[in-house]
């Protein structure tokens, strides 16, 4: 072999070892295909989310979400109707369905079971409440409440001190004053009736030092009572306006109720606020309307539809937000090629005009920020 033939092939092998490296490029890992097949979507009536019609269709606005989405993938697929979101999450655990999707919350106990899609609407736990409550209820609610007893102890206790007071400058010099028992008696007595404005001339005091502990004592008077007068006829007067329930704190003495295994029934659990379970919303709706309940607490856009739908003349959902939830699409753990697509649509259909103008649609404002 010739020194040029040899001095070429070393040339050459030099080449190769470094151009080698250089051209082997990591492989970027490609989505798996979509299945060629019609999928199984997992839904069920959770109005204003998914509705059934009566030609069989489904509207809503997770529907339309799913819509809009599997059209973006070109994705047959049919739906198959379930009655609680147990159902969905165990058929999708056991590799039934290829997707859930309805108003289904995450939460950690659900995360064991399947997985999430990214959140595609935001809302959390509303309170219902009866528009007005008898006028007889809401007089014995707040005459039997701990603020009424806490300020009618306070008047009594005043009272008595105040008896004590003017028994112990009078009962040396003053007859009705005397002795110990009886003279403390008529000291108290005298008291209350002065704080009531019900008479004070009778067994009043005659020296100089009890009166004036009367007069201070009859000036203060008129101001506590003018001041507890006031307090009561605001409680009735809000009692009547608004129930007995208008914010979070009324729950904890208030006869409440919530869906059973909903994320409701947790957040009252973890607030150990005592509360009714019953089987679906409208079973609890029915209760409230009846005066069995103070309050009902469910997911706030559910429970806004429902209320406006079917009871709105007697009932109200306050404005306030117990605890916030985040919908998604469930799927299940298993290898699912939509896992590693879904987001991606989800997004881009959420952060539209067109998600806006759904969510208006069907709840008359747009999704909380």
């Amino acid at each position: 072999m010739s020194v040029t033939r040899l001095h070429a092939i070393v040339v050459l092998l030099m080449l190769a070892l470094t151009c080698g490296p250089a051209q082997a490029q990591p492989a970027v890992p490609a989505n798996p295909p979509l299945p060629d097949r019609e999928l199984v979507i997992a839904t069920r009536e959770v109005p204003p989310f998914a509705m059934k019609q009566k030609d069989g269709s489904w509207r809503g606005i997770s529907i339309a979400l799913w819509h809009r989405i599997a059209n973006r993938l070109h994705l047959r697929y049919r739906f198959v109707e379930q009655t609680t979101n147990q159902e969905m999450l165990d058929g999708l655990a056991k590799g039934t369905f290829d997707a859930a999707i309805a108003a289904i919350t995450i939460t950690a106990a659900r995360e064991r079971m399947v997985d999430f899609s990214l959140p595609y609407y935001t809302a959390g736990l509303g309170v219902a409440v009866s528009t007005g409550e008898p006028r007889w209820r809401a007089i014995f609610q707040t005459l039997f409440s701990f603020g009424f007893l806490q300020a009618v102890s306070i008047l009594l206790g005043l009272a008595m001190c105040v008896g004590f007071l003017i028994w112990l400058l009078e009962r040396q010099q003053t007859e009705h004053f005397r002795g110990g028992a009886r003279g403390l008696g008529t000291g108290v007595w005298w008291s209350a009736t002065a704080m009531t404005q019900a008479g004070a001339g009778e067994h009043a005091p005659a020296t100089l030092p009890g009166r004036l502990v009367a007069i201070g004592w009859m000036i203060a008077s008129v101001i506590a009572v003018a001041v507890f007068t006031a307090g009561v006829t605001s409680a009735l007067t809000q009692r009547e306006l608004q129930g007995a329930v208008h914010d979070a704190r009324d729950l904890r003495h208030a006869h409440v109720g919530a869906v059973a295994n909903s994320p409701a029934v947790s957040y009252l659990d973890r607030e150990h606020i005592s509360h009714r379970s019953f089987p679906t919303a409208l079973d609890a709706l029915k209760a409230l309307q009846a005066g069995e309940l103070d309050a009902f607490v469910h997911d706030k856009p559910l429970l806004t539809w429902l209320v406006l739908q079917d009871f709105s003349a007697k009932l109200r959902v306050l404005d306030i937000v117990l605890q916030q939830e985040h919908y998604a699409i469930a799927l299940p753990k298993v290898s699912n090629p939509l896992q590693q697509v879904i987001n991606a649509p989800l997004l881009e259909e959420t952060e539209s005009d067109w998600w806006d103008r759904t969510v208006f649609q069907y709840l008359g404002k747009k999704q909380p920020e």
